[in-house]
């Protein structure tokens, strides 16, 4: 008490923004819409989409950051459940499940997927199953843009009703609040992003989780301390597959459609990889940092420019030299280029990389 109390103010205030900085950040974005009228528009959806790609982003770093497992196919369970989520809900399909259901099932769906993936592949390491998981993503990118009869091919499966689609409460219909308000389903994926960075938290100070790091860390040596090296890389796979079927559901009903295959490609994993690591491997707050810079850069601040340029134009001819959008994997490299070059650990590294880093430096 007495080292809090000897501290100014403002260093009381940044110590607690260091500590709860998911409670302040929860409080700003919820009251967000209700002061930035924008949100209620296009918007609301760009920062929706944004939120899901954090849930993305937190399940890869389960894998990436905690155990240290090369994933390159994190987009294949995004789509599979995404699928999942629009062949219990859609009309054409007997089912017609409720969201929470639903999400669930697909979750539990691509957890399975996962552990079907992981059994087999848990000997490789490093290049070898990135190989892995970047063949099985091409491999359930074909998959589904084949089974015409089941996914639709490259049309996808559409209409996936909203959320609460049936549900009334009192005068108001819940499914069609969140068909015309993009607040609804930015609330949604804010509630369910809140969840999982609760989740992962916990998580990481469990047993589970230290058991994930000692195995990226040494496996030998986790091995000789009685740390069960296949259950814990089973139970990361399992995991990871898990989170990122859910941000599919996600995905799904937020656009009502589950788009064609190839939304779930290796571009999509690539980017999301990018974003944990810029942000820092197997940091919380460093995963949604790089989410936010990178895929807000594409889907927010992208558009936007463009839309500018177009206002003010500047590119009369719509030449890609001049777009905005044109530039933007260019962009992508050079920020990881600088931020490998000048912050390794990544931009909001975790405390137990961030000490390794200097002490290898060191």
């Amino acid at each position: 008490m007495s080292h809090l109390s000897a501290l100014t103010p403002r260093d009381r205030a940044l110590a607690f923004l260091r500590e709860r900085w998911d409670l302040v950040a929860l409080v700003v974005l919820a009251v967000a819409p209700l002061c930035i009228p924008a949100l209620g528009g296009a918007l609301g959806g760009q920062v929706t989409t944004l939120f899901i790609y954090c849930i993305l982003a937190l399940g890869l770093n389960v894998m990436v950051g905690y155990t240290g497992l090369v994933h390159l196919g994190i987009a294949a369970f995004f789509g599979i459940g995404a699928y999942c989520y629009a062949i219990l809900t859609v009309p054409m399909y007997p089912f017609q499940m409720r969201f929470a259901l639903a999400a669930a099932i697909s979750g539990l769906a691509a957890a399975a997927v996962g552990l079907a993936l992981g059994a087999p592949t848990l000997r490789l390491r490093g290049d070898y199953l990135a190989i892995v998981t970047l063949g099985f993503g091409e491999v359930v990118k074909v998959t589904l843009r084949n089974l015409e009869q089941i996914t639709g091919g490259m049309k996808g499966l559409n209409p996936v009703p909203p959320p609460g689609a049936g549900v009334r409460l009192g005068d108001m219909d819940l499914g069609l609040a969140f068909a015309v308000d993009p607040r609804w389903f930015y609330y949604l994926a804010l509630l369910v992003l809140a969840g999982v960075v609760v989740a992962m938290r916990r998580l990481e100070n469990s047993r589970l989780g230290r058991a994930w790091v000692a195995v990226r860390e040494d496996e030998l040596a986790a091995a000789a301390m009685g740390i069960s090296a296949t259950k814990v890389k089973l139970s990361a796979f399992a995991m990871s597959s898990a989170v990122a079927g859910l941000a599919g559901c996600l995905y799904a009903a937020s656009l009502s459609t589950t788009a064609d295959p190839n939304a779930y490609d290796f571009n999509r994993s690539i980017m999301v990889l990018c974003a944990v690591i810029l942000g820092g491997l197997g940091s919380i707050p460093g995963t949604l940092l790089g989410v936010a810079l990178l895929v807000g850069f594409d889907t927010v601040l992208a558009p936007w420019a463009d839309a500018w340029i177009q206002q003010m134009n500047i590119n009369p001819t719509g030449s890609s030299l001049l777009s905005f959008s044109g530039w933007r994997l260019a962009v992508f490299g050079l920020a990881l280029i600088l931020v490998m070059r000048f912050r390794p650990a990544g931009l909001v590294p975790s405390r137990r990389l961030a000490a390794e880093l200097h002490e290898v430096h060191g």
